[in-house]
């Protein structure tokens, strides 16, 4: 009963990928191609979104669900390590048409070929926790 929350959160989540027409590997493919301005407004969208939310929560000093406090940790100023994970996830992307979120919607679309890019996205996830300790965080 707990995990109704995220659940109905998936849900909602869902049909706003869906009518914002954000897991369409046409409309991926066209932002990387330059050819659409549809998919850099959603992202701009999500990227502002994201930055009130974290204002907001360091701000009024927000608890998580648990009560325990989110904390920000400062970085270190490494940008290499961001330019490869993000050349890496944008090739990921730009090949597959879809990251995490729209993978999901595709199949539930009846995009079936997606579950391959579901599978090895998978595969990824559980490399990554296993290698985690060996990289250079």
């Amino acid at each position: 009963m707990k995990l109704i929350k995220f659940l109905f959160t998936g849900i909602i989540f869902g049909i706003v990928m869906a009518k914002s027409e954000a897991f369409s590997w046409y409309r991926i493919q066209e932002m990387f191609r330059f050819q659409s301005f549809h998919m850099y407004v959603i992202i701009g969208t999500a990227v502002t979104l994201g930055l009130i939310g974290v204002a907001l929560i360091k701000k009024f000093k927000l608890r998580d669900m648990s009560g325990n406090p989110i904390l920000f940790f400062p970085k270190e100023k490494s940008v290499w390590r961001y330019l490869l994970g993000g050349t890496i996830f944008g090739l990921g992307w730009a090949l597959s048409g879809a990251c995490p979120g729209p993978m999901v919607v595709n199949i539930g679309y009846g995009y079936y070929a997606m579950i391959i890019v579901f599978f090895f996205a998978i595969v990824g996830t559980y490399l990554y926790g296993a290698i985690k300790d060996k990289l250079p965080h």
